[in-house]
């Protein structure tokens, strides 16, 4: 008989959009873009916009709210919040602090993750190294962004591309026998980042240089052939980590950047377009959020289940990537 290990477990999910809700049809009477162009490039049709009163921590908050009614589990037990965003509603304090304030979790630590899009993947690796390395015992994990407030309107070939939104997911620390394939929680994950690429994805500003927050530029070429080959690749090297193949995997959740992205990195891994969790036509990118945004619709709408085998993987700004395997 194995020895037991302690494994961070999904215990449950939540999420929240802003109230507003952007078609492309409403976009081309502001910007010089029609529907059929956007939908052509990337597969967006609708994003979510952040409104007065909506604020990174405002969304994250419900999402994490959400999250610990699905799980059963009260805020007081929570003793870790990650809080991946790169629109944090001040400099300093870090964003979890306001909403562990929220939640009324006091005591536990919190604090925030810069990775941008792959800001999730850094925040759940993170928690569960926390968790087994006994730091904690329940953990929120939380991608949320108002990207709205960072796009330059102007700028057609980016502004289309971006919406609001928050996820969670609850974790728990769970001693479980490696041997058992059947075993749930996070069983292998791997983060890269490579500042070579910075200024193919930035925000030009910040507090230290420009004394301004900045506005999002992108290379969107550049940034689409590294996105292909960098997420199939480390989907690769945590199934790798795992002993398995991509036909073990029931669903792949990854980030929601560009339904073309999407499709290229099934292609090259053979798995088939049907286990690709896609909300990218109706959230748009929603950077950090947008993982564990797409996650939890496909927990509620049944989808993924109890037992199944979930990769999750991201890259984003930096160049920064990852991924997680996990058994829901």
């Amino acid at each position: 008989m194995t020895r037991p290990v302690l494994r961070a477990v999904i215990r449950g999910s939540g999420s929240a959009l802003p109230e507003r809700c952007v078609t492309n049809a409403e976009l081309a009477t502001q910007v010089d873009t029609t529907d059929a162009w956007i939908v052509e490039r990337t597969g967006i049709r609708a994003r979510h916009i952040a409104g007065d009163g909506e604020t990174t921590s405002s969304l994250a908050t419900l999402a994490a709210r959400r999250a610990l009614a699905a799980a059963g589990i009260d805020a007081a037990a929570i003793d870790c919040i990650i809080l991946a965003t790169a629109t944090p509603d001040q400099t300093f304090p870090a964003t979890a602090t306001i909403v562990q304030h929220n939640l009324g979790a006091h005591g536990g630590i919190a604090f925030d993750v810069a990775a941008v899009c792959s800001g999730f993947l850094y925040a759940l690796t993170t928690a569960d190294a926390l968790l087994r390395g006994g730091n904690a015992r329940r953990a929120l994990v939380i991608g949320a962004e108002t990207f709205s407030r960072i796009l330059d309107w102007q700028d057609r070939t980016t502004c289309v591309l971006f919406g609001d939104g928050a996820g969670a997911v609850v974790l728990e620390a769970v001693e479980v026998d490696p041997a058992d394939p059947a075993a749930p929680g996070i069983i292998a994950s791997r983060l890269h980042a490579d500042g070579a690429y910075n200024d193919m994805l930035y925000v030009d500003g910040g507090p230290s240089t420009t004394q301004t927050v900045g506005k999002l530029r992108m290379k969107g070429r550049e940034v689409f052939r590294h996105a292909v080959t960098n997420l199939a690749s480390v989907l690769e090297e945590v199934l790798a980590d795992a002993g398995l193949v991509a036909g073990d995997i029931d669903w792949v959740v990854p980030h929601q950047a560009n339904l073309r992205i999407l499709d290229a990195t099934a292609r090259k891994l053979a798995l088939p377009p049907e286990k690709v969790i896609v909300t990218v036509d109706h959230h748009a990118n929603t950077s950090a959020a947008s993982v564990p945004l797409a996650f939890d619709e496909a927990v509620r709408d049944g989808r993924i289940k109890p037992g199944d085998l979930v990769v999750f993987e991201a890259m984003g700004g930096g160049f920064t990537w990852g991924a997680a395997l996990v058994r829901i």
